[in-house]
């Protein structure tokens, strides 16, 4: 790899979309601040996740550019498990994946793939390392 190529490397950010359902707006809140420590997001850190008219039916979404570096990701306590979509290309949706098993206990549900980008659909559960 050539400097040129190492540099645009290094600056390479892929976005990915997180959603997440099935779980309490504080649960989806824990989700979104330990990504948010990880990676650059589209919500702000007071932005917390607020229930619509249908509070059974919300799902959350957010927006995260996914980087070879990230900071590092402290285990989080969840009350229930959470039901995660995670869409975005494949470096992205994996790098994506390791952060939350860094965090939580993760149980692969599902995966649909593509030439450029994957979903996959993960349970965050609590747990310990």
């Amino acid at each position: 790899m050539n400097s040129a190529q190492m540099e645009r490397a290094q600056h390479h950010t892929a976005p990915v979309v997180v959603a997440l359902s099935s779980c309490s707006k504080e649960d989806a809140r824990t989700v979104f601040r330990a990504l948010g420590k990880a990676f650059p997001c589209d919500r702000t850190d007071d932005d917390a996740p607020q229930y619509g008219p249908h509070p059974h039916a919300s799902v959350w979404t957010s927006t995260y550019e996914v980087c070879p570096e990230r900071a590092p990701v402290d285990r989080q306590q969840l009350s229930a498990p959470v039901e995660v979509m995670l869409q975005g290309g494949y470096w992205g949706v994996d790098r994506m994946l390791e952060t939350l098993a860094a965090a939580f206990d993760v149980q692969e549900e599902g995966m649909a793939a593509g030439d450029q980008e994957k979903e996959v659909q993960v349970r965050l559960v609590s747990g310990s390392h």
